[in-house]
């Protein structure tokens, strides 16, 4: 029998993950941004759910979970995944980084989880019901490149990621919600855009991911994700599982 799996994102990794969980047997729920987004993927999803809302605002995030509990009554499992790279916003080195990129970095990737997090923790809780979270954070938390990757509130949000998790997964082991983390290198979806259309970095990416060759597809990590939202890894938490190509080991 299927999980219901609640999915934040829309595109990339969390697309992937999102169609092959539905291939799988899962009833998904997605919760993103862009509705038109929403509702694309969501027609691609046998018997699936979907509700638009800004992530960073508390009230819509319990309209979100409160939209996916009408529709399936309960929550399985969840993949936390939307994020951004505040590049655009004026993130850099930190010398560089303004004030505005910072602030809109962390409220994406890190209040956002926050707030989904809170809420599927108040609903196991509430319930008696066991559950499972799994946080996207990025090779860049612990295995930084000065080169061509120089985004300090992003691998900043990202490792706040790591910590969070990890403090929750053990606090809540006790009552069987298990909490992992992903930390994948640099992967084929819309936010890597730039990377795909700059030759040098994709050079670069060829040799410090050698495993993948260049760029990891979304497909590839969606299967560890699957892995570490499904039941043969009932004994895992409180792990950051890097899906990196070799990027770790990699000059």
């Amino acid at each position: 029998m299927g999980k219901v799996l609640l999915i934040t994102g829309s595109t990339g990794i969390a697309e992937a993950t999102a169609l092959k969980a539905a291939q799988q047997g899962d009833s998904v729920f997605v919760i993103s941004r862009d509705e038109s987004h929403c509702r694309s993927l969501s027609a691609r999803l046998p018997g699936s759910g979907y509700h638009a809302c800004d992530l960073r605002d508390e009230h819509a995030v319990e309209q979100a979970l409160k939209a996916c509990l009408e529709k399936f009554h309960v929550i399985d499992a969840v993949f936390n995944v939307a994020g951004i790279s505040g590049r655009q916003f004026g993130d850099g080195p930190l010398h560089e980084c303004s004030t505005e990129g910072w602030e809109i970095t962390f409220d994406t990737n890190v209040k956002s989880m926050f707030l989904v997090c809170r809420g599927a923790l108040r609903h196991w809780l509430g319930s008696g019901t066991p559950g499972t979270v799994l946080n996207m954070s990025s090779v860049l938390a612990f295995s930084p490149q000065a080169q061509h990757f120089a985004t300090h509130a992003y691998a900043a949000s990202k490792g706040a990621i790591i910590s969070m998790s990890r403090a929750m997964a053990a606090y809540y082991a006790t009552h069987k919600i298990r909490v992992n983390v992903i930390a994948p290198a640099l992967v084929r979806t819309p936010m890597s855009a730039r990377a795909q259309s700059n030759q040098e970095l994709l050079d670069f990416i060829a040799h410090k991911q050698p495993l993948s060759g260049g760029m990891l597809e979304a497909g590839d990590v969606a299967e560890t994700v699957l892995f570490l939202l499904g039941e043969q890894s009932r004994h895992i938490t409180g792990q950051v599982v890097s899906v990196d190509g070799g990027w770790g080991v990699s000059g």
